[in-house]
Formats: C-alpha cells, sequence, structure tokens
C-alpha cells in the first residue's frame, strides 16, 4: 500500500511538472528589412541619376517613337491677355511631338512672349527668368530640323518654329520658341525657312491684342506678357 501511494505521488509530481514546460515555439526565419530597404533605395536613387535628357544625338528617335503615342493635337495657352488655342498638323510629327511634350512637361508656364512685331509675329516661349533657364536645362538641349514642304504656308492664325540663331546653316528649329502671324492674310515670305506645325483655332482676338501691346525698340513688350499656363485639350 505504501509502495503504491510513493508511485502514485512520484507520477502526479511528475504530470504537474510537465504542466510547467513551456511549449516549443516553431522557429521563422525573419528577413532582413534593412536590407530590403537599402536595395530599394539604392534602385530609387539609380533610376533619379539616369534621368532622360534630350540631346542632338536621341531627340529625333525620341520623338519620332513619342508621336505614334499621341491622340490629342491641341494645345490652349493662358496669357495674362486672355486665351487662344492651337490645332497641330499631323503631318508635321516631329515639331508637333516636340510641342505637347514641352507642354506636357509645364515648360511653358511662366514664360513670356518676349518678342512682338506690330502686324506680323509674336513670339513666346523664353523669358530672362533664370528659372526658364533651369528648365530648358532639366529637359535637354537640341534642335530639330526644319519640314517645311507638307503644303502648309504662313497663313494668318499659323505658328510656326523659329529657327536658332547660334551656328545654325542649316536653318534648325529652335524647339522651345514659336510665333503665330498676324499677317492678313498671311507673311508668306517666311515659307520655305520656317516649319509651320499648327493654326489658331480659336481665340484669334486675343492674339491680336497681344500683338498690338507697346514695344520697346528691341521688339520686348512692355509691359510684360505672360504665358499663364499651356495645357494640352481635347
Amino acid at each position: 500500500m505504501t509502495k503504491r501511494l510513493t508511485y502514485i505521488t512520484i507520477i502526479v509530481l511528475f504530470l504537474g511538472a510537465c504542466k510547467n514546460i513551456p511549449k516549443e515555439k516553431p522557429i521563422i526565419e525573419k528577413q532582413d528589412t534593412t536590407q530590403v530597404k537599402d536595395s530599394t533605395i539604392s534602385i530609387v536613387k539609380e533610376e533619379e541619376e539616369e534621368e532622360f535628357y534630350l540631346t542632338e544625338e536621341n531627340a529625333i528617335d525620341f520623338f519620332f517613337n513619342y508621336q505614334k503615342t499621341l491622340t490629342e493635337d491641341k494645345v490652349k495657352v493662358t496669357t495674362n491677355l486672355g486665351s487662344f488655342t492651337v490645332q497641330l498638323y499631323d503631318n508635321v510629327p516631329y515639331h508637333k511631338a516636340n510641342f505637347i511634350y514641352l507642354t506636357k512637361k509645364e515648360y511653358f508656364n511662366n514664360t513670356m512672349f518676349h518678342r512682338v512685331v506690330k502686324n506680323f509675329i509674336i513670339q513666346g516661349g523664353n523669358s530672362d527668368n533664370i528659372k526658364i533657364s533651369r528648365k530648358r536645362r532639366t529637359i535637354g538641349k537640341y534642335l530639330l530640323p526644319p519640314d517645311s514642304r507638307k503644303g502648309h504656308k504662313h497663313h494668318r492664325g499659323t505658328i510656326s518654329m523659329p529657327s536658332s540663331e547660334i551656328d545654325n546653316p542649316h536653318m534648325l528649329a529652335s524647339p522651345y520658341e514659336f510665333f503665330i502671324v498676324v499677317t492678313n492674310p498671311g507673311s508668306y515670305h517666311l515659307d520655305g525657312n520656317y516649319t509651320p506645325f499648327g493654326k489658331v483655332i480659336e481665340g484669334m482676338n486675343v492674339v491680336d491684342l497681344i500683338n498690338q501691346q507697346p514695344v520697346d525698340k528691341g521688339d520686348w513688350p512692355s509691359p510684360n506678357i505672360y504665358i499663364l499656363k499651356a495645357e494640352v485639350v481635347e
């Protein structure tokens, strides 16, 4: 009897001790999140360092492919004197693509109509503001070849691209600027030398108003005429 009680006591004590043994938790491999974060930051930095810039070498190929994706052909230009809308020609693909690309990059915002020749043209896309120069540097340095044999003439309301004045025997176009013909019925002596790439379809009265503003001896309007915003519209 005594032995039996002894055995029972031992068993009870053993079972009680087992209850106090914690169950072993499964071992789960912990991912090193620090390494993942470092890799992500590294990728972002690489993408930032590889930011795309337009150059003389890549501009034509870029706009050739870019124009294939375009479905829009209208740009609304809002100035401090009112707004007007231009429609761009499909058969002048590089110049059309360039104008829409710069519009979407918000390049024209806060530029000026820096040249106004009475009863002839208004010219915009430049500025004496250092921020505009910085904008150009972030987009790139390039010119566009003339494309003046598509049957478009410099009628009144035509938007065209001036040629660069710097080392430019082939009359390559300055992509950051444009001019609009005010002459009635047109300024046809410009045909063949510059590239018409669209026309004003709404707001020609605003174009005329800009052309009527007082200018100094260098055709710079006074006071300044700002392009507040340019936007692609349907």
